[in-house]
């Protein structure tokens, strides 16, 4: 279905989509929840998959990914060739404040991960037959800044957040720079050539967070975590970034007004205008935000041409500092990781996609809080890399499996969950994907 932009009709138009989703849904409930095609069915009978994170490790030439394979019972092993060296350095205790850190194209043949610590994004080949991992020829890339902390992938096009100087990672010397976006090339042998003129920076204490790619590939949405503000590019031929009409936005004011609660883990007083995760619903032009210091999840609706943001609403999360976000193919459940309680939310968008309905938490088994968070490409599992709290930061390391109940998209943590995970020098664990 074509995306329309949400104007001031915005309550007729999404319901009138949203009760068109909810009768597809409702069909496809007949057959199974989350089977979209015939496709997804092939996926669903097989028994194994695959699961990477990375390890951040913060020592020079001593970052890995690490893989593992997943039974049908969600149970985790590692690869027999696992780790695979990312050729860079991670960096101590990233804090839990970086989103797409790994990231794998939509045919899952190629894998990136960033080296926040040494400045460079590390490319693989997946081995489609074992899911072992062989960097591409000249990987690591440099990526066009310091520290970075996000990556997007439109097609061939990779964007790179740079975020510059981090309050809680001084070790790097950022004072010849500034955060920004910057765009590169992807080879067909996984090469990355940065695209000239495409750097988009930022305010020295932006610190930007995300590159959140749109479904069509059109736009880019970010948001500057030190600034508390929104923003949206258009995604130009040949890679380049247009800020759109009204970015950068700050946050609603009416949601972090004086005495407005605060996330009981922050403490008291004002909250700060600021938010972490986002995502698109994938059918509509609409972004989900995870506002975390009041704890709840913003809706914006975009014009999908421009990328011109829209504050609609926010609905409440059960969870303590809502941040990473996914949702599923249909667009009929969101799934929230909330560190702060190191639990999961589970949102039913079907009905009104505008206004989320909370209808599941579920605390997580270990003792860290959960971070990035991804549905398997079978949809029957999510998976979420947990990162431990000083100061045993290496007893909460870990990757978390919950099943997917196929009728009603609700979650169970497997019990073999969650798999430890080590530290080294204070590292936590970042990024996942799930093939």
């Amino acid at each position: 279905m074509a995306l329309l932009p949400i104007t001031g009709k915005v309550n007729r138009q999404i319901r009138t989509i949203g009760f068109t989703i909810a009768g597809f849904t409702a069909t496809l409930l007949v057959g199974g929840f989350l089977v979209q095609s015939a496709d997804a069915y092939r996926y669903r009978t097989s028994t194994t998959g695959v699961v990477y994170t990375e390890s951040n490790t913060p020592s020079e030439n001593e970052n890995t990914v690490l893989g593992f394979q997943r039974d049908a019972d969600g149970n985790l092993t590692p690869l027999p060739t696992s780790p695979f060296s990312t050729g860079g350095a991670g960096i101590t205790n990233a804090g839990g404040i970086t989103v797409q850190n790994v990231i794998a194209n939509s045919e899952h043949t190629r894998l990136f991960a960033i080296n926040s610590g040494s400045n460079t994004i590390a490319v693989f080949d997946i081995n489609q037959e074992d899911g072992s991992l062989s960097p591409v020829e000249g990987s690591p890339f440099p990526s066009g800044g310091v520290n970075p902390v996000s990556l997007g992938l439109a097609k061939d096009i990779l964007y790179v957040v740079n975020r510059n100087k981090d309050p809680k990672n001084p070790s790097q010397d950022a004072s010849g720079s500034l955060p920004n976006y910057t765009a590169f090339r992807v080879t067909p042998k996984g090469r990355l050539i940065p695209v000239p003129g495409s750097t988009v920076s930022g305010p020295t204490d932006s610190r930007p967070t995300q590159a959140l790619i749109s479904q069509d590939k059109h736009l880019l949405f970010g948001v500057d975590r030190g600034s508390g503000l929104l923003r949206s590019f258009q995604i130009l031929r040949g890679g380049r970034l247009l800020e759109s009409p009204n970015s950068p936005q700050p946050l609603p004011a009416s949601e972090f007004s004086p005495g407005t609660p605060q996330a009981s883990v922050l403490g008291s007083g004002n909250p700060q205008a600021t938010a972490l995760g986002l995502q698109v619903h994938p059918k509509l032009p609409i972004l989900y935000v995870g506002f975390f210091t009041i704890n709840k999840l913003g809706v914006y609706s975009f014009d999908p041409r421009t990328g011109k943001l829209t504050f609609l609403k926010t609905v409440p999360n059960s969870g303590q500092l809502v941040c990473w976000l996914t949702t599923n193919r249909a667009g009929t459940r969101l799934y929230t990781s909330n560190p702060g309680d190191n639990s999961i939310s589970v949102y039913d968008i079907a009905q009104d996609p505008t206004t989320p309905v909370e209808i599941q938490n579920v605390k997580l088994h270990g003792s860290g809080g959960s971070a990035d968070l991804t549905l398997d490409p079978t949809e029957s599992f999510l998976q979420a890399v947990s990162q431990g709290n000083s100061p045993n930061i290496a007893e909460g390391n870990g990757l978390d499996v919950l099943k997917v109940n196929p009728q009603d998209g609700t979650l169970s943590e497997v019990s073999s969950s969650p798999f430890p995970l080590p530290s080294v020098n204070g590292s936590v664990p970042l990024g996942i994907v799930a093939k």
